[in-house]
């Protein structure tokens, strides 16, 4: 396992096509932002490549980046940790605003689980 920081949050590469992302507490994802994540999945991941989203901090994004934050057609699957309700409804709300983007995405409560099915999830082996 590698760990990046990046100035908004820690991406750690978990195997080759799978990440796990956890944004700083506190943090606003903009668009620049959103554009260094995406070049960094980009050029540390194989795709098509899932993500573990570990929300164990509380942020916020841009409406701008809110559109624009998992618009990567090499995204294979998303699995989104909550540990609380603020995150639960924030990852809803995030959901149905990308509603027409169609994401493989779903809400966990414990790690053990979103890894269990990003591994049923993936058409190919996550090694």
């Amino acid at each position: 396992m590698k760990e990046h920081k990046l100035s908004f949050g820690t991406i750690l590469i978990l195997k080759p096509n799978l990440a796990e992302v956890i944004i700083d507490e506190g943090i606003v994802m903009n668009e620049v932002m959103v554009d260094l994540y995406h070049d960094f999945l980009l050029s540390h991941l194989e795709a098509p490549f899932s993500l573990i989203i570990n929300k164990k901090n509380s942020y916020t994004y841009t409406f701008e980046a809110q559109k624009i934050i998992a618009s990567l057609p090499q995204i294979h699957s998303m699995a989104v940790l909550v540990g609380s309700s603020g995150a639960l409804m924030s990852t809803e709300t995030l959901i149905k605003i990308n509603e027409a983007s169609d994401w493989n995405i779903k809400l966990f409560r414990t790690r053990p689980e979103a890894l269990e099915w990003i591994e049923s999830h993936h058409e190919y082996s996550l090694t």
